[in-house]
């Protein structure tokens, strides 16, 4: 193996025994904490054993020997007092705080506390060297960590100094007398909640030494001063020591003595001595044999320390638990109970009857589901657990806290939450009914008609009541008016209307008192309204709440909570209802404002848009209309189709920037005086002019969009002018589409006219889309991605229907629930041709002939369409018209004649004067004609032509 991979091995190992280290759980004592370190630096630095010191307190200036790991004691009999002003190795640790090490081990200076001084190390092999770390602390060195490394192993190089290190750190921070310092901690020594510091304690620890041969014993000057003995008085023989044993524990601790100089192992016990003022205080010894050269004992060697004050507040402990509140019971590793206060015993019986029972043999705890489960569970998973339980025949809640104690057992915590649990079931009641107040406020709050009401009141109530039913009703006209239900089945619901007498009588009472009307039962329900066990039979409701709905003392109406079975309402259900009924009033109240404004906003739109689109023979129309914003505000988008003289037809189609009543009102102005202009047959061009007059009147904040044209089914020709319109879109009948490419003039009321025309030529079959920008015009989508969409769907759909065209479009382009971001309207025309057999026309000359040559043309036009029978009726109207063409006009002169629905007759000229009707006097030898015309005709009238005028009239065709 390489170089680099041995000290890759070796590198892996170290992490591997930090790891190690930081599994041990803190509950190890500070010696085993101790050994475990000196264990696995041993091993790093290849050393032969290790000792580890700790320094006392302050003013002492030495540190004891505590733990050694393969030495001898022989070995470490020199080692177990060192001074920290010393020269040894460890001393030298202590005072520099870092890393020291020596090839060689030499003696430490002598103790000062009857430690035998020694000139050599017994044992120690020739060559072998010492390496010492401090054990680092948050007020200085705690103590040092020593290994003896072997000749072979040499000196600990840089990678084994740091582990050594790191090991000292670990163990510094599991001692008991520091809190871990985190800072410098190797990652893998940290342990949870690192960074509390307690404060460093005296370590009031001493050795002895007790020669049994001789009886001499040797102790600390420094631990008999701390347990209240003049060292100068002390005349070091067991004897004195034996003396000042409490007379009490004395016997026990001669038995404990005897057994240990034959079993030969150590032994820690408590026991009271005898203080130099004649009082006593605890101490608590460790002992252990140390083998003579025969093999048998010849000396008794261990640590005393003073436990008085830990004795006095374990015992002040114990009185604690004994009358404390709370039951409290140690279980020992075999699940025996070893203690028992009074509230335990008052909870389990007396104490005889519960110390050295399972704890599970105790009748009220052997009932507690799973308890001997969580019991285990504590143990071994080494964290506290609880859970609650209701004590058993009893009303009473109890908090069951099993806490597992170091070294096996566990201690149980019983503590009574009666009232905690009560308070927080009231808690969570009032909790339960803010938040359903909230809820429903919120709900309410969206609301917008009084079908979102009920459907909010439906949602939240009736899950929080358990209810099962819920009709709400509105007082109109003195009478109840249902609105809405829910958890009723359909064939009932048809019938709620019929039954909203039954409903009259506990809805009155609820609205005359003000108050809510709680039926808890059919039966007793019966005896005060009859009425409702019809309601009861139908339902099968058997329970009933009657909300009055009232608004600043205002009757808005009533709500009826059902339910399926008997059901008696606590006081809190009452008040919360109570409260309810007001919040669904107030959302009631609003809601009706709402419909009643939705009512008339639509009845308003209807008016102002054409109630049905004319069939007309050369134009089959569609159209739909989708306002922005709310269903409260009206748009001023529209459109029109409107008939026109020699079946022509003129298509228009608008938009009044803004939403609301005065853009309606301001649409509805202008399509009136569209269709009026309409009437006067003016050309697209000329009628927009005098449409952005009427709009420059209204005001220089009204603009307008409109595009009005007209369809010429004989010429198949559509000529339109567009005021800052969208162009029309044109669907050929071989699928291509076209949108005119004519930049439009800008809106009404800033236009400035004339406005430009735009001609085109329609093939038969055409289809003619006019829309407004709302259509096309969105904030997620590009304008030339709608127009091309439009495109594909106008040429996919050319064969359907217009109305379904119609909603194909509106679907594609404006998602269903998201509604346009403003206004639109959409007109679809399909263009349709008159025949060139139904279309005739002649020349006539300038002069009288001309009326005999124009009855001709008729007479025999009108025998090839087989109407004979309009022959006498039409000559005379074409011979009036001629005859005032030849008296008051000028040529050229020209008759044409339609058959579509109705029979067109048409005479033009070059003059640009109107004929208009008037009443003859009986004197006068003219004016009479056009009273003849219009006498027979059932539409007659005049338009403008390019060369002039044309005189027009319609004659019904017979069936």
């Amino acid at each position: 193996m390489s170089v680099d991979g041995i000290s890759g091995d070796r590198e892996t190992v170290r992490v591997e025994r930090l790891q190690m280290l930081a599994a041990i759980k803190d509950e190890q004592d500070d010696r085993d904490v101790l050994l475990a370190a000196l264990h696995h630096a041993g091993a790093e630095l290849g050393g032969l054993g290790g000792m580890a010191h700790l320094h006392g307190a302050e003013a002492i200036r030495s540190m004891r020997l505590i733990a050694s790991s393969g030495l001898s004691r022989a070995f470490t009999r020199p080692w177990r007092d060192i001074s920290t002003d010393g020269t040894a190795v460890p001393a030298r640790a202590f005072q520099e705080a870092a890393f020291v090490w020596l090839p060689r081990i030499a003696p430490p200076e002598p103790g000062f506390v009857h430690t035998p001084t020694v000139s050599h190390l017994a044992g120690a092999p020739a060559g072998a060297g010492i390496a010492a770390v401090p054990l680092p602390g948050p007020a200085g060195s705690l103590g040092v960590l020593s290994v003896v490394t072997s000749r072979s192993s040499g000196e600990p190089d840089a990678a084994q100094r740091v582990f050594f290190e790191d090991v000292a750190r670990w163990a510094a921070g599991r001692l008991r007398l520091v809190s871990p310092e985190p800072e410098g901690v190797p990652p893998a020594l940290l342990e949870p909640d690192p960074g509390q510091v307690r404060a460093l304690r005296t370590v009031a620890v001493g050795t002895w030494d007790w020669d049994i041969h001789t009886g001499d014993l040797a102790i600390d000057d420094v631990l008999l001063e701390e347990i209240g003995i003049d060292p100068a008085s002390f005349d070091g023989r067991v004897e004195s020591w034996v003396d000042r044993v409490h007379p009490d524990d004395l016997p026990w601790m001669l038995g404990v003595t005897d057994r240990t100089l034959h079993s030969r192992t150590p032994l820690e016990y408590e026991f009271r001595l005898r203080r130099g003022d004649g009082s006593y205080g605890w101490v608590r010894m460790r002992r252990g044999v140390v083998l003579g050269d025969d093999g048998e004992p010849s000396h008794l060697v261990g640590t005393v320390w003073d436990i008085t004050q830990t004795r006095a507040a374990t015992e002040s402990v114990s009185r604690a638990l004994r009358h404390m509140s709370d039951g409290f019971l140690s279980v020992d590793g075999q699940w025996r109970i070893e203690f028992a206060n009074v509230a335990a015993e008052s909870l389990f019986g007396s104490s005889p009857r519960l110390v050295g029972r399972l704890l599970w043999d105790v009748p009220a705890l052997g009932g507690m589901h799973g308890l001997e489960e969580r019991c285990h569970r504590a143990v071994a998973e080494g964290s506290p657990g609880s859970f609650d339980v209701q004590w058993p025949d009893s009303d009473r809640w109890y908090d069951v806290r099993l806490v597992p104690v170091p070294g096996g057992g566990l201690t149980v915590y019983i503590t009574d939450i009666t009232d905690r649990r009560m308070r927080e079931a009231a808690q969570r009641a009032a909790a339960e009914r803010a938040t359903l107040v909230g809820q429903l406020t919120l709900q309410l709050a969206k609301a917008i008609s009084r079908e979102d009401v009920v459907t909010a009141v439906a949602d939240s109530v009736l899950p929080a009541f358990g209810a099962t039913g819920l009709v709400v009703s509105t007082l109109e006209s003195d009478r109840m008016n249902v609105v809405g239900s829910a958890g009723y089945p359909a064939a009932l619901r048809e019938r709620l209307h019929g039954l909203s007498a039954a409903l009259a009588t506990p809805v009155r009472e609820a609205l005359r008192t003000r108050t809510p009307q709680f039926n808890v039962s059919a039966d007793l329900q019966a005896d005060h309204c009859p009425e409702l066990a019809e309601l009861a039979a139908l339902s099968g409701t058997q329970a009933w709440v009657f909300l009055p709905l009232t608004v600043s003392d205002r009757e808005i109406g009533a709500a009826v909570v059902s339910f399926d079975k008997p059901r008696r309402f606590e006081d809190d259900e009452r008040t919360l209802l109570t409260a309810l009924s007001g919040l669904i009033a107030q959302a009631l109240d609003r809601a009706s404002l709402y419909d009643d404004a939705i009512t008339r906003a639509h009845s308003l739109q209807h008016a102002l848009l054409p109630r049905a689109l004319p069939s007309l023979p050369a134009a089959t129309s569609a159209a739909r209309y989708l306002p922005a914003g709310t269903a409260t505000e009206v748009g001023g988008d529209w459109y029109d189709v409107i008939p026109l003289s020699a079946d022509r037809v003129a298509l228009v189609i608008g938009d009044v920037m803004g939403h609301g009543m005065s853009e309606a009102a301001t649409m509805g102005r202008l399509r009136t005086a569209v269709r009026t202009l309409s009437d006067l047959e003016l050309p697209p061009d000329e009628l927009l002019a005098r449409l952005n007059d009427i709009v420059a009147e209204l005001g220089d904040d009204r603009f307008t969009t409109c595009l009005y044209g007209i369809y010429d089914p004989v010429a198949g020709l559509f000529t339109y002018a567009s005021a800052g319109h969208p162009s029309p879109a044109i669907v050929h009948p071989d699928g291509t589409v076209a949108f005119p490419s004519a930049v439009p003039d800008p809106p009404l009321g800033v236009a400035a006219p004339p406005f430009d025309t735009v001609e085109t030529h329609l093939p038969a079959g055409s289809l003619l889309a006019l829309y407004t920008d709302g259509l096309v015009e969105s904030s997620d989508r590009d304008i030339g991605d709608s127009m091309t969409a439009l495109a594909r769907i106008l040429r996919t759909g050319q064969s359907d229907d217009l109305d379904s065209l119609c909603d194909t479009v509106l679907k594609a382009l404006i998602p269903l629930g998201r509604g346009p971001s403003d206004d639109a309207a959409l007109l679809l025309t399909r263009t349709h041709r008159l025949a060139p057999e139904d279309v005739a026309e002649w020349p006539l000359p300038e002069d009288p002939i001309a009326a005999g040559l124009a009855r001709r043309h008729i007479s025999q036009q009108l025998e090839a369409w087989h109407l004979t029978e309009l022959e006498m009726t039409t000559e005379l109207i074409a011979s009036e018209l001629v005859g005032n063409v030849i008296r008051h006009a000028t040529g050229p002169i020209s008759l044409r004649m339609l058959r579509s629905r109705t029979l067109i007759c048409e005479v033009s000229d070059s003059s640009l004067t109107t004929p208009h009707l008037r009443h003859a006097s009986l004197s006068d030898e003219g004016g009479r004609g056009l009273q003849l015309v219009a006498a027979m005709a059932r539409r007659w009238g005049t338009r403008q032509t390019p060369t002039g005028k044309c005189i027009w009239t319609e004659q019904a065709i017979p069936s």
